[in-house]
């Protein structure tokens, strides 16, 4: 117990002053729980509000894609420059050291090489996310799709009481298939269903019209990378998105199949978190890709 010997009586009480209150940078958590707003700031970043996520989950429904044939070669390295790395359970446990203490948020529905379906009734036991010590689980939403709508929202569902109980955050993770138009209606549409549903984050594609699409979803909204694109037009979607009022960026092929991987994440942090245009963010890739 604490030494007793020369206790000294409290003084400074602050008489007349109202109790310190902050707004919460992450958006839509204000009313959350302390847990739930603690796992939300080692995700977005509290001086910005913005964060740098490095997907590497792609292989639980695509395998050794390029880029991922040893992950513990091309995204280990890249790790210390994002906020957040997005994985599956078994990537882990098996590839990323525990003593780098990045959060983690965590692929939690099952995957399946058939493109065409999704395990859309298959979810993670939350002990197991719990163990893992995630700061957030993800599953995702097919919005437009008859056969999996109803199913991917269930699970999202299911995932929210689970987690919620434990103060852990979900994304929701918004599927596109071939028949859907990536508009700011169905992003729209689709981001707002995986919030009004109790999701934490959503991460979506950006598209012409996303500052409605941003606007109006009551979370954060964080951006796919999707398809590689050439460095200059990543970087540019980055500039965009973040303009037009989403709170980070989700990239996988676009930093780790770069030329220069390091250079292209660190590249793509400045610009989400310094507000470097997308021009002076391609400068700064060539510059550190040099070196």
């Amino acid at each position: 117990m604490a030494d007793l010997d020369d206790l000294r009586e409290g003084a400074d009480f602050g008489l007349g002053m109202a109790q310190v209150q902050t707004n919460f940078h992450v958006k839509g958590a204000e009313n959350q729980s302390w847990g739930m707003k603690d796992r939300l700031s080692r995700i977005f970043n509290p001086e910005t509000g913005k964060s740098v996520m490095l997907a590497c989950d792609h292989g639980f429904i695509m395998g050794p894609t390029s880029g991922l044939e040893r992950i513990d070669l091309s995204i280990v390295p890249l790790i210390k420059y994002a906020d957040c790395l997005m994985c599956t359970r078994g990537i882990l446990r098996s590839v990323i050291p525990a003593n780098m203490n990045i959060p983690v948020c965590l692929r939690s529905d099952a995957g399946t090489s058939l493109l065409t379906a999704l395990n859309d009734n298959v979810l993670m036991d939350i002990e197991d996310a719990i163990r893992l010590n995630v700061s957030a689980m993800a599953v995702m939403l097919a919005i437009g799709e008859a056969e999996h709508e109803a199913k991917t929202v269930a699970n999202l569902y299911r995932a929210v009481d689970k987690a919620s109980r434990y103060g852990i955050p979900v994304m929701g993770v918004t599927a596109v298939g071939k028949q859907m138009v990536r508009d700011a209606r169905y992003f729209g549409l689709a981001t707002r269903i995986a919030a009004e549903n109790g999701a934490n984050i959503v991460k979506t594609y950006y598209c012409e019209g996303f500052e409605k699409v941003a606007a109006a979803c009551p979370v954060p909204v964080v951006i796919a990378g999707g398809k590689k694109l050439p460095e200059k037009e990543a970087l540019e979607l980055c500039y965009k998105a973040i303009n037009d009022g989403a709170a980070g960026v989700d990239m996988g092929r676009n930093v780790f199949q770069s030329d220069a991987p390091a250079a292209m994440i660190q590249a793509v942090h400045a610009v989400v978190h310094q507000g470097l245009t997308s021009g002076q963010g391609f400068e700064m890739y060539r510059d550190l890709a040099k070196k």
